[in-house]
């Protein structure tokens, strides 16, 4: 019964909908309407601004981590972390608040990588930092920072991290599969920074002139 109950808390602390909570309280917009309608970080970003998104992606990060401790805080030893963390990632995406709708779990998988092994949340922020800078596109730096951090967990021996990474993967480009259309038609949204936004910069002062 405690691990149940401590799988349900896991759900509910990942079905908190941080976008769709801090669009309405403090900008009384409703970001589903807005942007792409999801109710992650990088449409909060596009909608609500800088501020807000950062603190939704912190959030959406902490839902994770937390959930992931959860069996630490309450002694549990004979069920692995990770269930409780697939448990919050469950939660974002199919949301109890949301009529079971969510977020695309980039944010709130990465916090289930922190609690459970840091170094690999390094890894895989930094291949997702580094991604963005060199494509500038969130879509992109996301799918293949999931696709290099499954790689990597192969080099740690563990059987239940690798099978949940690659579920993951697979499951990320699956909420992804309208941005990989937008990426074949060359309209996908890119972030205002990086080497791939400014190479379009420079082809459309070409195309100006």
């Amino acid at each position: 019964m405690k691990i149940f109950g401590l799988l349900i808390l896991a759900y509910l602390m990942g079905s908190i909908p941080s976008g769709v909570w801090i669009g309405k309280i403090f900008f009384h917009v409703d970001i589903r309407q807005s942007g792409s309608g999801n109710i992650g970080t990088t449409n909060t970003f596009r909608v609500l601004g800088p501020v807000a998104g950062s603190i939704v992606m912190i959030l959406d990060i902490s839902k994770g981590t937390l959930a992931t401790l959860l069996p630490t805080f309450f002694h549990v030893t004979t069920v692995s972390p990770l269930i409780f963390g697939l448990a919050a990632i469950l939660g974002h995406t199919f949301s109890i608040f949301d009529g079971f709708k969510g977020g695309k779990a980039v944010a709130t998988s990465a916090g289930m990588l922190l609690a459970y092994s840091p170094t690999l949340f390094l890894f895989a922020a930094g291949c997702w930092v580094l991604l963005i800078l060199i494509t500038s596109i969130v879509s992109v730096a996301s799918m293949i920072a999931f696709t290099l951090t499954t790689i990597a967990t192969l080099f740690y021996h563990d059987w239940l991290l690798t099978a949940l990474a690659l579920v993951l993967t697979v499951f990320i480009f699956y909420k992804h599969r309208s941005n990989i259309v937008r990426l074949k038609d060359g309209t996908e949204n890119q972030v205002h920074f990086g080497l791939g936004w400014a190479l379009h910069e420079r082809r459309e002062k070409q195309r100006s002139k």
